[in-house]
């Protein structure tokens, strides 16, 4: 299980993430929504040990996950926001390194590379550049990077930025399957379509504070609001979306 506690990053009198608290137990997807800026990737990045909290606790089967962070990374895989990836590199290239560090066997490295690009549909590009790749086909590489060593806990950032249409249901219905196999999944994202439609809970934050957290249906109910998109609404967003849009487009007429 991951445990995390009070969590807060500051920078000046400014709080990023301020006291921030969940659990997510094996076979849970918890979604992790709020708009730009409200602490999201803040979270995600101190989670994997890509930044230091001022504050605060994470545990991982009852470990202190900064005091042995390396332990932890052994058993993570993360999907970043963005698409950060040697480019000069194949994707081949890429995987056996990422196998490599992960300490793969060689030969079951090659077997997992060569299915899961093939599944991926990216086994006739294998050797080419990622420089040539489309945003889309970048992403791909990086989940697969993500999975191709059977980590315990999955964090994904964002995961589904230029997939094609076709790839985010396949993308839904992996999400879930790993869960059932007892996978640990964080999934932070701003697309409320899809945390919906993925996640067992949701965690929602806004301006680094979480300001609900429960199942979906229970939000639902509570807030008498039939969708997510409308609990959303109602804890988040202080502006009519309807009024915003009219304004935008009346200056965009030149009718404003």
């Amino acid at each position: 299980m991951l445990e995390v506690h009070g969590l807060k990053k500051r920078y000046g009198h400014f709080f990023a993430v301020n006291g921030i608290d969940f659990t997510v137990k094996p076979g849970e997807v918890l979604g992790y929504l709020g708009p730009n800026g409200a602490g999201k990737s803040t979270t995600v990045k101190i989670l994997t040990g890509l930044l230091t909290a001022s504050q605060g606790d994470i545990r991982y089967c009852g470990r202190d996950v900064r005091a042995d962070l390396t332990w932890f990374q052994h058993r993570l895989g993360y999907v970043p926001e963005q698409a950060e990836i040697y480019s000069h590199m194949s994707a081949w290239e890429y995987l056996l390194l990422v196998g490599r560090l992960r300490r793969l066997p060689e030969s079951l490295l090659v077997k997992k590379a060569n299915s899961l690009l093939e599944l991926f549909h990216l086994d006739s590009f294998a050797h080419h550049a990622i420089s040539s790749y489309s945003k889309g086909m970048k992403q791909k590489v990086l989940i697969i990077a993500a999975l191709i060593h059977d980590p315990e806990v999955l964090i994904f950032d964002e995961p589904l930025s230029g997939l094609d249409a076709s790839m985010v249901l396949v993308f839904r219905h992996l999400v879930r399957e790993l869960a059932t196999r007892g996978k640990t999944i964080f999934f932070s994202s701003h697309g409320m379509d899809e945390v919906e439609k993925i996640c067992s809970r949701v965690l929602i934050i806004h301006q680094g504070s979480i300001v609900a957290h429960d199942s979906v249906s229970n939000l639902r109910q509570l807030l008498a609001a039939p969708s997510l998109e409308d609990v959303f609404r109602q804890l988040v967003i202080r502006e009519d979306p309807r009024e915003v849009a009219g304004a935008i487009a009346s200056v965009v007429s030149g009718s404003a």
